[in-house]
């Protein structure tokens, strides 16, 4: 006769798991992913370029949350490169944030996840 709560032939379980003990690591890990992605949206992320001409601030959550341009780099004759450093200074600050989300994440090892 097989164990109660159990499968024949399987040690009483999932491969021996109890499976009140895997809901609770279940929670446990969602409640602790949680927990890292609001302490990742409430950071900002900083990013440069121009030597500084420009400077993005964004959120965890990949808000921007302010843009600083110098005056000397603004040139009504060449807004092209204006543009290609508020680019380059945006896409950096969201490169940060998603390497912070990767490190945070890349503690639970959940196959599929990542």
């Amino acid at each position: 006769m097989a164990k109660r709560g159990g499968f024949p032939g399987m040690g009483g379980g999932f491969g021996g798991m109890n499976l009140n003990s895997l809901m609770k690591e279940a929670k446990k890990m969602q409640a602790d992913i949680e927990k890292s992605q609001e302490e990742l949206s409430s950071k900002e992320f900083e990013a440069t370029a121009g030597g500084g001409a420009i400077t993005v601030k964004v959120s965890g959550s990949k808000e921007i949350k302010g843009i600083t341009i110098k005056k000397e780099v603004v040139d009504p004759e060449d807004v092209e490169m204006l543009q290609d450093l508020i680019l380059t200074c945006t896409n950096e600050a969201l490169r940060k944030v998603d390497a912070a989300q990767a490190a945070s994440m890349g503690k639970y090892n959940i196959p599929g996840l990542m």
